[in-house]
């Protein structure tokens, strides 16, 4: 029985390295593989998996999108405005390898790169485009963060900015051009409608100016639209050919 307990114990060890060594690695993740130090040619996963340590070590990776808030950071505009912005990023890791190897802590990185690039970029138009031109800025947000962040293997497949904070100063000076803005076309509409309808008037008088009866019916029209209330007293001024017309046939019924 003493030469079998110690094969035993062996045995059972092994069983429980075996055991221990045995790793598994969900569907999104991969396992970077160092061993005795040195990087493994390929990301081992997902399923099953050995490692042996002390020889192997494993950094596990996420392969899904990361949805990264960037804080808000205090972006002096190019026509010299004080704004808060921020943003959120979305980026996957493509390559696990270079994640690990080519960068210390590739959240980290991404996140301090997003808010150093959102300021310069920010930093560089002016507030009405910043306001206006959104989508532009963010594909160029992403054009640039993706290409810095492609030596560590990461895709950043979108950036957007989600808020713009101005001073109170600042929401009052738009709100009161808005207003202004707003009064000009509401001028521009209203002299618009008086150009038409002097013109529609000039048509008008030239038509009546060949019939001289045109005027007596346009008088006796306006009479009928003024006494539909029948609560006012209407002293309307009848024009001397109204006038001399009356008279003549006045004369004509005396006659008769």
């Amino acid at each position: 029985m003493s030469d079998i307990s110690p094969v035993l114990i062996v045995f059972f060890i092994l069983v429980a390295y075996l055991i221990s060594s045995i790793k598994i690695l969900a569907e999104y993740e991969r396992g970077v593989i160092f061993r005795l130090g040195k990087l493994m040619s390929q990301p081992k996963g997902p399923g099953v998996i050995l490692v042996f340590a002390p020889i192997d070590s494993i950094v596990r990776v996420s392969l899904r999108t990361v949805v990264l808030d960037v804080p808000a950071q205090d972006v002096i505009t190019r026509d010299n405005v004080s704004v808060k912005v921020n943003a959120v990023l979305y980026f996957r890791v493509m390559d696990p390898r270079r994640a690990i190897v080519e960068v210390e802590n590739y959240m980290y990185a991404t996140s301090q790169l997003a808010q150093t690039t959102l300021r310069s970029v920010l930093g560089e138009v002016e507030l009405d485009d910043l306001l206006s031109q959104r989508e532009r800025l963010n594909q160029h947000l992403q054009q640039i963060l993706d290409q810095r962040t492609d030596p560590w293997g990461i895709k950043v497949s979108a950036v957007e900015v989600k808020h713009v904070d101005l001073p109170p100063d600042m929401q009052r000076a738009m709100a009161r051009q808005a207003e202004a803005e707003r009064e000009k076309r509401a001028k521009i509409i209203h002299a618009a409608g008086e150009l038409e309808a002097s013109a529609k008037l000039s048509q008008a008088a030239g038509v009546i100016a060949t019939e001289p009866m045109a005027i007596t019916l346009r008088y006796l029209q306006t009479l009928t639209e003024i006494a539909a209330e029948k609560n006012s007293t209407i002293i309307f001024p009848l024009p001397s050919e109204i006038i001399h017309l009356l008279k003549q046939a006045a004369g004509t019924d005396g006659k008769m």
